[in-house]
């Protein structure tokens, strides 16, 4: 197979929205720093929602970008939670995969701690294939080839392959 074909992990992102700054955020923050062993970025309410308490500008979640090894290493963990079945919906047309975990006690080496209480999360699987920089740089930008595009159809075969899950 030609090596610009082949589907990789560009990155995975690894969310937590808990509708509140504080020390809710606090706690999540802590937990998504002890599953990816890295430092969090704050995610910031975009718009103003009273009915729920939330105020523009207001830190309500956190997310951790992953790539290589470490990205792989979470997707397989994530993956092993959902006991390696995902939905065909799951899957966007530019060859995405976004799946949720319920619990974050179900990662290695996590336990419930009734002070922290439980927290669910957001992973989302970001595939490219190389040669995805010509549509990214300043200097002459192209349009990314057809060929060059991840489909669904990459996606799930990519995910079936590599990580033996089963899509429904």
């Amino acid at each position: 197979m030609n090596p610009m074909q082949e589907v990789r992990i560009d990155k995975v992102v690894v969310h937590m929205g808990v509708g509140e700054s504080g020390d809710k955020l606090m706690k999540a923050e802590n937990i998504i720093s002890e599953i990816t062993g890295q430092k969090t970025v704050r995610t910031i309410a975009k718009r103003t929602q009273p009915a729920f308490g939330i105020r523009k500008g207001q830190a309500i979640g956190c997310k951790v970008f992953l790539r290589g090894e470490k990205a792989e290493e979470v997707v397989r963990a994530a993956l092993e939670i959902v006991e390696k079945k995902l939905y065909a919906g799951q899957f966007d047309k530019t060859g995405n995969v976004s799946f949720g975990i319920e619990e974050h006690t179900d990662f290695p080496g996590q336990s419930y701690d009734p002070m922290i209480g439980i927290y669910g999360m957001d992973i989302t699987v970001i595939l490219e294939r190389r040669g995805v920089r010509i549509s990214r740089r300043s200097i002459e930008k192209k349009k990314l080839p057809a060929a060059q595009r991840v489909s669904r159809e990459d996606a799930i075969k990519f995910m079936a392959d590599r990580f033996q899950v089963e899509v429904q």
